[in-house]
């Protein structure tokens, strides 16, 4: 198995720290006026998403996480897991609800995510950046209602909830930013 020397560690690097995968966030080299050098580095747990601050010596060695990102194709859910099928194989892979985390309400089928696997099993994943929804249900707008008002809680297709400005109605398709869950504008249509 392949090792990274600490003078190696850098942000986004992914490592093997008591048995689980981890990433680095953060990497601050310190050289103390007496004594040994040492790095202080956060890790971000990739099964549980806790982030810690660990120290090494200068010169330690860990090992390097198999981990691997790929592009996958939400297939569909059964409620307890959604299914992922990588578009060059065929082959199918379940996630799990921690797995998915906030990416199951952005959902409505076909999506390509972004999945990270370790030990062939996804650890998270991830859903585009933005997607195309239609609002099933909001406060109808009343006249005089602009863009600089406010705003209004809308319902969408896949039921998600996002805030929307007072003149976005029922039926049309906005535009939702995945990772901050904003809207971002209108959209013509779906896709």
């Amino acid at each position: 198995m392949a090792t990274y020397s600490t003078n190696e560690f850098r942000s986004g690097l992914k490592i093997i720290l008591d048995g689980d995968p981890y990433n680095i966030v953060e990497n601050e080299f310190v050289k103390p006026g007496k004594g040994q050098a040492f790095n202080r580095v956060r890790v971000r747990n990739l099964k549980t998403g806790r982030t810690v601050e660990k120290t090494f010596k200068s010169g330690d060695t860990v090992e390097a996480a198999d981990v691997m990102d790929t592009e996958m194709q939400y297939v569909y859910t059964d409620g307890e897991f959604w299914y992922l099928m990588d578009p060059t194989s065929f082959e199918q892979l379940s996630a799990d609800k921690t797995a998915m985390a906030d990416a199951a309400q952005w959902l409505k089928g076909q999506e390509t995510l972004l999945v990270t696997l370790w030990n062939g099993a996804p650890l998270n994943v991830q859903a585009p950046q933005t997607v195309i929804l239609q609002i099933t249900q909001t406060d109808p707008g009343v006249r005089g209602d602009t863009s600089g008002g406010g705003g209004k809680p809308a319902t969408l297709e896949t039921g998600a909830v996002v805030r929307v400005p007072l003149f976005v109605q029922e039926g049309e398709f906005v535009k939702v930013n995945t990772w901050t869950g904003e809207y971002i504008s209108r959209a013509k249509e779906e896709g």
